[in-house]
């Protein structure tokens, strides 16, 4: 679904609970090239005056190095949550990396008329902690 297309919804929000980062040696199998994890959890609250369906996600992640992914995808976590006005859904899920990123993008859907709606998930950077320097004695 094109965001471009449909209306955002005022009053209903995504935010970011919390982003872990996952070291490398705490995380399997991660791939060769990206091997930076970071776990990202997310609540998005209605709060808007109208219910809502989420059928899908679309995100947009420009790295350090120049490049930019977009990653879209049908459902949020295997699910498409309805959401009341008043109501919520939380989940996490992940992004894997080679170097520092800025992650936003928006969940799309339709609202209870079937008029194609989005919420637009913040900003929010992923930064590789330093690799602690071992003691040369």
């Amino acid at each position: 679904m094109d965001s471009s297309k449909s209306e955002e919804l005022k009053n209903a929000m995504v935010v970011l609970d919390k982003l872990i980062y996952q070291p490398q040696r705490e995380a399997e199998n991660l791939p060769p090239d990206r091997p930076h994890a970071f776990i990202y959890f997310l609540t998005i609250r209605n709060l808007s005056d109208r219910r809502f369906t989420l059928l899908g996600r679309k995100w947009i992640l420009s790295q350090a190095d120049g490049k930019t992914e977009v990653i879209e995808g049908d459902k949020i976590v295997g699910e498409t949550p309805t959401l009341a006005p008043g109501e919520s859904f939380s989940y996490n899920s992940y992004h894997v990396t080679a170097v520092n990123t800025l992650a936003t993008g928006s969940f799309h859907g339709v609202d209870e008329t079937g008029k194609p709606v989005h919420v637009k998930i913040p900003t929010f950077e992923m930064i590789i902690p330093p690799t602690p320097v071992e003691d040369a004695d």
